[in-house]
């Protein structure tokens, strides 16, 4: 198994950051129905607002390919396309477990 860890960083408002990361987490949790080799996934939003990072997803797949194959299915990308005028920044770790 691979989980596949992902934090970013947005920019705008508080408000605006929140309303985007809203969007962007409920588009993730239906990519499990329509992608075969994603496992599960999690997504959570930042509540603290001492710290900077808005939002942080937990993707599992079984093999290092199947990630490859989560990022570039459509669903996936139709996803992230909607963080494309609002993130500042990724990290990204992924791991075998």
């Amino acid at each position: 198994m691979v989980k596949h860890i992902v934090t970013f960083k947005l920019t705008g408002t508080p408000e605006e950051r929140k309303e985007v990361a809203l969007k962007f987490k409920n588009a993730l949790l239906e990519l499990p129905a329509v992608i075969d080799v994603l496992k599960s996934i999690e997504v959570g939003i930042n509540e603290n607002p001492a710290e900077s990072w808005d939002i942080v997803l937990t993707a599992t797949v079984e093999t290092m390919a199947d990630v490859e194959i989560y990022a570039k299915h459509p669903a996936h990308v139709a996803a992230a396309a909607l963080l494309a005028n609002h993130k500042a920044d990724r990290a990204c770790v992924d791991y075998c477990c």
